[in-house]
Formats: C-alpha cells, sequence, structure tokens
C-alpha cells in the first residue's frame, strides 16, 4: 500500500509541474480580467464602486462560489454535475423541514442539510464509478430526482423560517461592524464562502484524497493499475461536491429566509463557468482553488455591472454565455499550445 501511495503521488507531482505555470498564467489572466471589469463598469456607472453595490456583489458570489468551490473537484476528475443546483435547493428544503415542519434546533437543520447534499453526491459518484454511467447522464438523473423531490416534500410551497429569525443571521447577520454606530458591515455570507474556499483549498493540496484526484484526471487508467482504489475515491470526490451544495442550499436558503423549492436548476451553469474562467480544464488533471474564485467574482461582477447598467437580465445570460464559450475556447488554443 505504501508503494502504491507513492507511486500515485509521484504521478501526481508530474502531473502538477507541467501545469504550474501554465495554471498561473490562466490565473494572472483571471484576475487581469476582473479588473478590467471593475474599471470598466466603475467608469460606465457612477452607483458601481458604492460600498453597498460592493457587499452586493460579495454576497451574490457566495452561492456561486461555494457551488464552483464543490464542482471543481469533480471537473478535475474529468468529471461534471449537472445536479449541484437542484441538490442545493434540496439540501435547503430539508433543513427546512428539520427546522420549520418538525420544530427541531437550527443547528440539526445545517446538519441535515450538508449530509443531505453530501448523500446526493455519494448516489452520483457512486452510479459514475461503480455503475459505469457517464457523468453526464447520471448527474442529470440526479438533478431531476432531486427537484422533484424538493417540490414533493415542500408541498411545491416556500418554506419560511418565520419562526426561526436567527436563521436568517447565518447570511445576512454580519459580526464585521465598523463605521460610525457600526453603519458599514460585512454579512457573514461572505466570511463562510472564505471559509470554504480555505477548507476547499487544504483538502486539493494537502490531502490524499486531493492528491489521487489530480492523479485521476490525469490519468484514471494509470492511476487504477498503480492500485489505487478509483472507485472508492471518485464516490468520495463526488460525495465532498455534494456537501459543498449542500452548505450553498444553507446559506442561499438562510438569505432569502426560506427554502424555495423551485430554486436551483440553472446554478450548476454559473459554478461551472466560475470553474472554467477561473483556469480548471474540462479534460481534467488540473485546476485552483484561487482561479475559482476569481472566476466566480468574474461571474458576479459581470452580472452586477450589466444590471446597474440597466442591460435587459435576458442579455445578461446571453452575455455570462458568451463569456463561458470564450473561457472554454481559450482553454482549448492553450492546451493545443502546449501539446
Amino acid at each position: 500500500m505504501a508503494n502504491t501511495e507513492k507511486s500515485a503521488l509521484q504521478a501526481e507531482i508530474g502531473v502538477k509541474k507541467a501545469v504550474f505555470s501554465a495554471e498561473n498564467a490562466q490565473k494572472f489572466l483571471a484576475f487581469g480580467a476582473l479588473l478590467i471589469l471593475v474599471l470598466f463598469f466603475s467608469m460606465a456607472s457612477p452607483y458601481f464602486l458604492t460600498f453597498g453595490n460592493i457587499v452586493s456583489i460579495m454576497l451574490s458570489t457566495c452561492v456561486n462560489g461555494i457551488l464552483a468551490l464543490g464542482i471543481i473537484f469533480v471537473i478535475i476528475t474529468g468529471g461534471i454535475d449537472l445536479s449541484i443546483g437542484t441538490v442545493m435547493t434540496f439540501s435547503s428544503v430539508m433543513a427546512g423541514v428539520t427546522i420549520t415542519n418538525m420544530g427541531m434546533p437550527i443547528g440539526l437543520g445545517i446538519i441535515v442539510g450538508v449530509c443531505t447534499g453530501a448523500f446526493c453526491g455519494f448516489v452520483s459518484g457512486t452510479i459514475v464509478s461503480r455503475l459505469k454511467l457517464q457523468p453526464f447522464i447520471a448527474t442529470l438523473g440526479v438533478m431531476m430526482i432531486t427537484k422533484g423531490l424538493s417540490l414533493v416534500l415542500s408541498g411545491t410551497k416556500p418554506i419560511y423560517f418565520s419562526d426561526t429569525p436567527d436563521f436568517r443571521k447565518i447570511t445576512l447577520g454580519s459580526i464585521l461592524k465598523f463605521g460610525a454606530e457600526g453603519k458599514y458591515s460585512i454579512p457573514n455570507g461572505i466570511f463562510i464562502f472564505l471559509a470554504m474556499a480555505v477548507i476547499a483549498a487544504i483538502i486539493l493540496n494537502k490531502t490524499k484524497l486531493g492528491r489521487y484526484n489530480f492523479a485521476i484526471g490525469s490519468n484514471e487508467e494509470a492511476t487504477r493499475l498503480s492500485g489505487v482504489n478509483v472507485v472508492k475515491w471518485k464516490t468520495a470526490i463526488y460525495s465532498l461536491c455534494g456537501a459543498f451544495a449542500g452548505v450553498a442550499g444553507i446559506v442561499m436558503a438562510a438569505r432569502l429566509d426560506s427554502a424555495q423549492p423551485a430554486l436551483g436548476q440553472g446554478y450548476e451553469l454559473e459554478a461551472i463557468a466560475s470553474v472554467v474562467i477561473g483556469g480548471t480544464s474540462m479534460v481534467g488533471g488540473e485546476g485552483t482553488i484561487l482561479g475559482t474564485v476569481i472566476g466566480a467574482f468574474i461571474i458576479s461582477t459581470l452580472t452586477n455591472g450589466l444590471k446597474v447598467m440597466g442591460v435587459a437580465q435576458e442579455w445578461q445570460i446571453v452575455i455570462t454565455g458568451c463569456v463561458l464559450v470564450l473561457a472554454v475556447l481559450l482553454d482549448t488554443v492553450r492546451k493545443r499550445g502546449n501539446k
């Protein structure tokens, strides 16, 4: 077993060295793009760089960012998870059922929500790794199942947290206030996102799961032949992605002060866009948490800036789609150049 882990680690180190400079270049490009967006929208509208709008951008990044932090693990393996948006919703509904309908403590509801997400990820991972179904089809099925279950368990109606006002403070409360009489404050949701980013970075770069994550994405067959239990680790990776979706569900529900069973579908696209824009390759084997965080801020900054400029929502979606296509195209060109 020691030789197995050593072989996998050596393979992973080799992959990291091969893509290190390319990843750094991609992160600098993404950060440069973010600065350009901020500069452009600042010049286009005097309301963009106000404190309230900056906080709004950061707050809107939380949910999408946490989803992106989860799905990057799956994409690095060369897979995809289309269910994270509806898993997020299902997790929030389960938290709502636990807290509001059953009258249980908030802490228990949070645990149930996160565990629900992890279980959904486990189901997806099991279908992909053990039953050998394509990730696209497997997670599409889980997406439809969780979407339906959210509607069934909630009775197609939102579940409100009116009797538990402290639940709202999870995202919208503030432990950091400054200015005269605390006039300015940073919502807790932003700190949750940053904490999840640190956790994701530690898992990806400092743990066995992270090492095998890169190894599977770079060459799954070679990793299997080296003695690594690919089935177990891929299942764990999808479960981790689901857990992040569960956390996003709690943050979303606290922000809205309700569990909205009809929400969720479509969030996976913005999360995937954040990951790709941040430099993670869709064919697997490379990716960084910092790049993903920058990508998430690019998506939210772009959306907010267009909104401030009065661009219609349908055109915001079109422009975001174009940015995603451009990011994938640039990644493809970069791959060809490396060859």
